[in-house]
């Protein structure tokens, strides 16, 4: 869809002609099919890096455009998130070298991005999640300018009718509604693509899905939103939610969403694929089209199936099957869509040697999967890799085994002999799957990030923990050691780089709040047993309407047991506050203004924390 001016569809005879075009390229996928016109070798592996661009603060920096049009080259496009671009490498033929070259392309045109960035005072990040990100940050405000996202947004929002519920339950609990696709901002992702032969496609589909949960659970990079610890990979979870077109699950013939790992195996052909993909979802979006796809095979001329590759690339399969054109000649292939952005590139190189050894290494004993396998199985290993990542155990060929045992003992084996057989260089070989092999025996992205997030927690309020995080992500990313070999941050770690300490680094989320109808007996057993000396005052829809203290009530102790005394009574409703983007200075400022020891920290009148003259003593 990036290369495609798009309009939505909302005329029925638009309508029409682009499902006679859809029918028309599945018409000419067939005729190449059966005609032996898809290309069956060599075969090629491609990638597409996606990242982040941060301010030096490590908050999102909403200048891909300036940054992609200072780059001024045709790997790089433009994502959803105007805090993110994208990098399509060139494709490589499986063979010899091909992963170390990969890995020195990707940084080639990762340094480029990186001196553009520097330019427009910025950096880039590769992670999963950007931890720092916020609600702010994933309005229609920070959309791409592009008309494409405003089309898929606008088509999306039609044809679900209403907002976007988003729940999320795992070590904490995320549970919110949301207006715009814009969650899809939040997910970063390394895209691997493999190409398959047509003859075998339907058969390695299968063992792709098969596979997808233990490869998943030693790539996870992206257990943490908004500062909430969710999934392992919380990528799966908010994708899955944030483009979802359902109103319910059980609207006409969409009984899966759009982001989806499938519901049975496949048997049939490549084209049923598509054509179940074109059955259970609506086209959103067309384009022009110009060629009619079976007239150009009658010309002698390959056709890009435009409206085809359209389709497609709204829905979003985990393993996504693909239709390409390269050098005049088709192909078709598996897009690996789960594994995240990140930590670096060394283990980004690793997770798809791996997975694409794994694949051209299947063993006799894994062929026809789909007669040994209950496909439920494997659709729940892959959840339980995304909820668990390393803690996993899978239902593996009749057994229940650990994610580290099925790696070590099966996997990785088995793709050292695929990538053998593809004469791939022993050492590449070596040095790439020797990184998933200590990342098993140690920790994943998702570990580091958990732990070293939960030291900082014990010194630092959330935001501050977020932003210190991020930044020794980026200077350990940076160096390109596996994060298999990178430590655990210590709680009072701190970062090299200037971050303008604010409201929101220093206030308390924590907050006991009481109602203007409560009795001042509760209040004043709360501020005893919680040690506390401010209480905010919020009506029913949470919006601040005053504030108690401790020097509020003290003098009416004696009141303390009427069961007429309420907090309405004691209260002060002119209340000083304050907003979490002020600074510090700004805060200490009002309190001795005001001679006041405690400020509410509002956001659209709405308490969100509570600031305090210990708080902020020391800085």
């Amino acid at each position: 869809m990036g290369n495609l001016n798009v309009t939505r569809l909302t005329k029925k005879e638009d309508k029409a002609n682009y499902i006679h075009q859809l029918t028309r390229d599945i018409e000419a996928l067939d005729f190449m099919i059966d005609n032996d016109i898809i290309e069956k070798s060599p075969i090629r592996i491609g990638a597409e890096q996606e990242f982040c661009i941060v301010n030096n603060a490590f908050m999102p920096d909403n200048n891909s455009l300036d940054i992609l049009k200072d780059i001024d080259d045709e790997h790089f496009t433009t994502e959803i998130g105007n805090y993110n671009l994208e990098i399509n490498l060139d494709p490589l033929e499986l063979k010899a070298d091909c992963f170390s070259k990969l890995h020195d392309n990707l940084n080639t045109l990762l340094n480029k991005a990186k001196a553009s960035a520097f330019k427009n005072d910025s950096k880039v990040l590769l992670t999963g999640i950007l931890p720092t990100l916020t609600l702010k940050h994933v309005t229609i405000e920070n959309m791409t300018p592009k008309k494409r996202y405003y089309v898929l947004n606008d088509a999306i929002k039609a044809s679900r009718k209403q907002n976007f519920d988003i729940h999320i339950k795992g070590i904490d609990e995320l549970n919110f509604i949301h207006d715009t696709v814009m969650l899809e901002g939040c997910n970063t992702s390394f895209q691997t693509h493999l190409q398959i032969n047509p003859d075998e496609f339907i058969e390695n589909y299968n063992w792709a899905q098969a596979i997808s949960g233990p490869i998943l659970s030693v790539c996870t990079n992206s257990p943490m939103l908004f500062g909430k610890e969710l999934w392992s990979e919380t990528r799966i979870a908010l994708f899955t939610q944030s483009v979802d077109t359902r109103a319910n699950s059980f609207l006409l013939n969409e009984n899966q969403s759009r982001v989806s790992f499938g519901n049975h195996w496949e048997t049939g052909s490549i084209t049923d694929i598509f054509k179940d993909n074109i059955s259970r979802f609506r086209s959103l979006v067309s384009s022009e089209f110009i060629k009619d796809s079976m007239k150009m095979l009658k010309n002698d001329e390959i056709p890009k199936l435009k409206a085809l590759n359209l389709h497609n690339g709204t829905v979003y399969r985990w393993n996504r099957v693909c239709y390409g054109v390269g050098n005049n000649k088709p192909h078709l292939r598996i897009e690996n869509r789960y594994m995240p952005s990140g930590p670096t590139v060394s283990d980004e190189i690793a997770n798809m040697m791996l997975w694409v050894g794994v694949m051209v290494g299947k063993s006799k004993a894994y062929r026809q999967i789909h007669e040994s396998m209950d496909f439920k199985d494997v659709k729940s290993n892959f959840f339980s890799a995304a909820r668990y990542g390393m803690s996993t155990q899978f239902k593996w060929n009749g057994k229940t085994v650990s994610s580290q045992d099925l790696i070590l003992n099966e996997l990785l084996p088995m793709a050292y002999k695929g990538l053998y057989k593809m004469n791939v260089n022993p050492k590449d070989v070596e040095h790439y799957l020797t990184i998933i092999e200590n990342r098993v025996k140690t920790l994943n992205g998702s570990e580091w990030l958990t732990s070293s997030y939960r030291k900082l927690l014990k010194t630092k309020k959330r935001n501050e923990a977020l932003q210190v995080l991020t930044a020794n992500s980026y200077l350990k990313q940076e160096h390109d050691y596996p994060v298999s070999t990178w430590k655990v941050l210590r709680q009072n770690a701190t970062t090299t780089f200037d971050i303008d300490r604010k409201v929101c680094h220093v206030m308390n989320t924590d907050i006991f709040s009481v109602d203007e109808k409560d009795s001042l007996e509760l209040v004043f057993n709360i501020m005893q047993w919680k040690n506390i000396h401010h209480v905010p005052v919020i009506n029913s829809n949470k919006e601040l309407i005053g504030l108690l203290s401790w020097a509020d009530i003290k003098s009416h102790l004696n009141e303390i047991e009427e069961s007429t005394s309420c907090v309405s009574n004691f209260m002060k409703t002119d209340v000083v506050c304050i907003s979490q983007h002020h600074r510090i200075t700004e805060a200490k400022k009002r309190m001795v203004e005001n001679g006041i020891n405690c400020l509410p920290v509002i956001k659209h009148n709405k308490l969100i924390g509570i600031l305090t003259s210990n708080d902020i003593k020391n800085l």
